[in-house]
């Protein structure tokens, strides 16, 4: 065993005849490998935090200031009195330390400078007028017009690192109480009658009159003091305190590029994707990930990535933890009921695609049987978070089952070799529903729920991933997954499946990477790579504690009633036609399908981002409006004409982006009340109007998976590469999930989710409905305009 050698890597005793010292040479070069990188990484993450520090100064300025001082100096009498100041501490007054006396001068002249220009920078992203006016076919202001201008010219001087601008962005500001409250009862008013609504007004008025004073006080002292005042407590109470399973209620899931098979071979697929991962952690080390920029100006928040790898999450009685490790040499890879350590370095270098390769196919020729309990032993982490807190200290605390769970938690990410194939048919639907939900549920005790993201590979070489929540949003894992699905196409000029000719011609240095005709990867070993490690357990007194958490993700696992619509009939392409953004149409085409499934409306969820502002992460937007209340009633209603449904149509649409904009420049609802009420329990006063408003159940839930995340993909070239999306669970429990991408100009992908044992609620039905309500709104289009042209004619 790898332990035991390494633990007589080293030997020293004393005998009659004198001293005796033992050592194995190449556990030796490890050990003095592993600490050179450790350095060279410290080197490397220093160097990052100073270019970061003075960005978006160039380092070079500091010399061209230096020179500034200099000229000055021997050429003005007033520079001169500046360094003699500075010259009377220093130990000498030779030519040499009247240069360091300069130095010294122009050093604080610079950061004097870079202070200002950071500042200015900062002040420049506060300004969000722009986001109202790029949009919606609106003119742009000479404010919106010097603005870009200014940015431009703080941010175009030097290629920003990953973290570069994380020191400019401002924080997210804390609305007003008023403005909250009137936007708040905006958004409830359709789905409420006379008298509910007076209700309403009254609790909201003697909210925002009364205890809400005091909270926002407390508030705006946390916004002040605080990098962000919503984030620390939505990721601590609404995720880690939460003690419901997290399998279906808080992962989510990814599926593949479903237009294309790269190979059929597992091993030479998860070989490939394993490798990708490993390169995209390399950039996120070294800062050397472009960072995302809106309209290629403002940038995000990457706050997020610095969790992706070697991060799990720690469950605890009352409160779980997140715990990311800074650096992880080594994967877990689970086939057939066991668990491998695979080791992912050697000879100070990431091993090659081939190499991995034969390590994966080394664990899937492995016969040997599992321990007792260990196929299932997972599903501690799917169920009940203090089940699984009391489980852990009872015996996962020392010997060999701590050692075992110490590599699983500590690894990269987690890979699971499924023993089935991930389908998808054009003409059979089911398949691709299968697909998401093994994606998402597994058999309820085969995905380490706990780890950051666990990539899943199909049997015939099809992948998908089951992320943990808590840790980071859905944008960050979809960056993730596209820079893996665009670069596995890349220099290939395939937009079609292909076996085998894939990454042909993608070269990375010397390595050449593709997969062979036969589906295997191309490359020959150039080492003997570390054989796959098998994690020992002793899980026989945990039996009866897995048992019960597997009852438990297997009843919720049989509940999930899981859809994924493939709508192919138009795309991004006809809404542009019709001049509305395409998220706010798919809105309204959910807002109609809801109304004709369930006979009302219903509070509706929609996740925004708010990583415009520093350590930002959501925000809601509420589709449900008295705009789109009023659209979809038009369209039942036959007396309304066409030229009445298409205004109000717009009107809606025009709403909802209003209301999306909001959101992402932090003037949305929810989060605000959301810290209202957090303050309030600290304080331990009761307010009638916050119990309400957070008990109200979101029976419509949906996310607009984003793409398009990396300059380097290219939707126009590669139609096909775009992954089919993701879905989570629903949040209601007699509600719907709703997670849809924009797959192309003329593909939508939507992945419904529900509840079986809900009487309310039928994922086929649903999606139905949603195509229905597509199709009618192409339809009110296509006729509004022939009618158009009549009249014009």
């Amino acid at each position: 065993m790898a332990e035991a050698h390494s633990a007589v890597a080293f030997s020293f005793s004393i005998t009659h005849e004198g001293w005796d010292v033992n050592f194995d040479r190449e556990v030796l070069h490890l050990v003095w490998a592993s600490g050179i990188r450790s350095w060279k990484k410290r080197l490397a993450r220093f160097k990052n935090n100073v270019r970061n520090g003075i960005f978006p100064a160039p380092l070079q300025s500091l010399w061209a200031m230096m020179g500034i001082v200099l000229a000055l100096r021997y050429g003005n009498n007033s520079f001169v009195k500046c360094t003699d100041v500075i010259l009377q501490y220093l130990p000498g007054t030779s030519f040499i330390w009247h240069l360091v006396s300069c130095f010294i001068l122009s050093l604080v002249f610079w950061l004097i400078l870079i202070y200002i220009i950071r500042y200015t920078f900062k002040l420049l992203l506060m300004y969000k007028g722009w986001m109202y006016e790029s949009r919606g076919g609106k003119k742009v202001s000479l404010t919106t017009k010097l603005w870009s201008i200014g940015v431009k010219l703080l941010s175009s001087k030097s290629k920003p690192l990953l973290y570069s601008y994380q020191g400019s962005l401002p924080k997210l500001p804390l609305p007003a109480v008023k403005d909250t409250m009137k936007r708040y009862l905006n958004s409830v008013r359709p789905l409420m009658n006379d008298t509910e609504y007076e209700s309403m007004v009254k609790l909201a008025n003697e909210f925002e009159n009364g205890i809400a004073v005091k909270l926002q006080r407390y508030l705006w002292l946390k916004s002040w003091w605080s990098s962000n005042y919503v984030s620390d407590w939505w990721e601590e109470y609404v995720y880690l305190r939460s003690r419901t399973p997290l399998i279906v209620n808080s992962n989510f899931y990814g599926t593949d590029a479903i237009m294309l098979h790269s190979t059929s071979i597992q091993s030479a697929r998860a070989a490939m994707i394993i490798w990708q991962c490993l390169q995209y952690r390399r950039l996120i080390e070294r800062q050397e990930l472009e960072p995302i920029r809106v309209q290629g100006m403002v940038p995000l928040c990457s706050w997020q990535y610095e969790r992706i790898f070697n991060t799990t999450r720690v469950p605890g009685a009352v409160s779980d933890k997140i715990v990311h490790y800074n650096d992880s040499r080594h994967i877990v890879v689970y086939h057939a009921g066991r668990y491998f350590k695979v080791i992912i370095y050697s000879q100070n270098r990431i091993l090659h695609p081939c190499e991995i390769e034969v390590q994966i196919q080394s664990i899937l020729k492995n016969t040997d049987k599992p321990y007792v309990g260990e196929e299932k032993v997972a599903a501690l982490t799917a169920a009940d978070r203090t089940h699984w807190a009391n489980t852990r200290t009872k015996f996962f605390f020392k010997g060999i089952n701590r050692q075992s769970l110490d590599a699983i938690e500590k690894a990269a990410f987690v890979v699971v070799l499924d023993e089935v194939p991930y389908e998808y048919d054009p003409e059979n639907s089911k398949k691709l529903d299968e697909f998401g939900r093994i994606l998402m549920t597994g058999k309820g005790y085969d995905r380490w729920f706990d780890k950051s993201f666990t990539l899943c590979i199909g049997s015939n070489g099809r992948v998908g991933f089951n992320a943990e929540h808590s840790w980071a949003d859905a944008a960050v894992m979809s960056h993730l997954w596209e820079f893996i699905i665009f670069n596995e196409a890349a220099y290939s000029g395939a937009d079609a499946p292909v076996m085998g000719h894939l990454w042909e011609h993608f070269l990375c240095g010397d390595l050449v990477l593709g997969y062979q005709e036969n589906g295997h990867v191309k490359g020959v070993p150039e080492i003997e790579p570390p054989k796959p490690i098998r994690l020992q357990w002793n899980l026989e007194p945990v039996l009866e504690a897995i048992e019960k958490s597997y009852e438990v993700s297997l009843e919720l696992l049989n509940d999930v009633d899981l859809r994924i619509l493939v709508f192919n009939t138009y795309g991004k392409g006809f809404m542009k036609t019709a001049r509305v953004s395409p998220d706010a149409f798919i809105q309204m085409a959910l807002q109609l399908a809801y109304y004709r499934d369930a006979g009302k409306f219903s509070l509706t969820y929609e996740a925004s981002m708010t990583r415009l502002f520093r350590e930002g992460r959501t925000e809601t937007v509420r589709p449900c409006t008295l705009q789109s209340s009023a659209w979809v009633k038009s369209m039942l209603d036959p007396n309304i004409s066409l030229n009445e449904r298409i205004t109000l149509l717009r009107e809606a649409c025009a709403t909802h982006q209003r209301g999306y904009q909001d959101a992402m420049c932090g003037k949305g609802i929810d989060r605000h009340l959301f810290c209202l009420y957090v303050v309030s329990k600290y304080l331990e006063v009761e307010s009638p109007f916050l119990n309400q408003v957070l008990s109200e159940p979101w029976r419509l839930s949906t996310s607009q998976t984003p793409h398009g995340q990396t300059t380097q993909f290219d939707l126009k070239k590669f139609p096909n590469c775009i992954s089919a999306g993701g879905g989570f669970g629903p949040v209601a429990n007699d509600g719907y999930g709703v997670s849809y991408i924009i797959a192309g100009e003329n593909l939508i992908f939507f992945h419904i989710s529900s509840k079986k044992s809900s009487p309310h609620t039928d994922s086929n039905r649903f999606a139905v409905r949603i195509t229905e309500a597509l199709n009618d709104m192409k339809t009110l289009y296509e006729d509004w305009e022939k009618s158009t042209k009549k009249l014009s004619s």
